[in-house]
């Protein structure tokens, strides 16, 4: 996951509507079932799919009235903190 893919993802959301992004992650991870892919494009797909899925994550706290800035180290500690136990 990379912090500044996620809050340009975010300004995205912010700018248009997280449904674009929901629909873009239901087409990526229809694609990660496709047996031709090769083993480099799937983890780029992964990558794109967990900055995706970071965003809407992140869009929650904005929501929640979190501002952006919080928002986004909130959830980059809590990612962290999983990667650690």
């Amino acid at each position: 996951m990379k912090l500044p893919v996620i809050k340009h993802l975010t300004q995205f959301i912010e700018v248009n509507d997280e449904d674009y992004l929901i629909e873009t992650i239901e087409v990526l991870e229809y694609l990660t079932e496709l047996s031709s892919l090769k083993e480099e494009e799937v983890d780029v797909i992964g990558e794109l799919l967990s900055n995706m899925y970071g965003a809407l994550e992140v869009q929650k706290l904005i929501k929640a009235g979190t501002p952006q800035k919080d928002a986004l180290n909130a959830f980059m500690r809590r990612v962290l903190g999983t990667i650690d136990k």
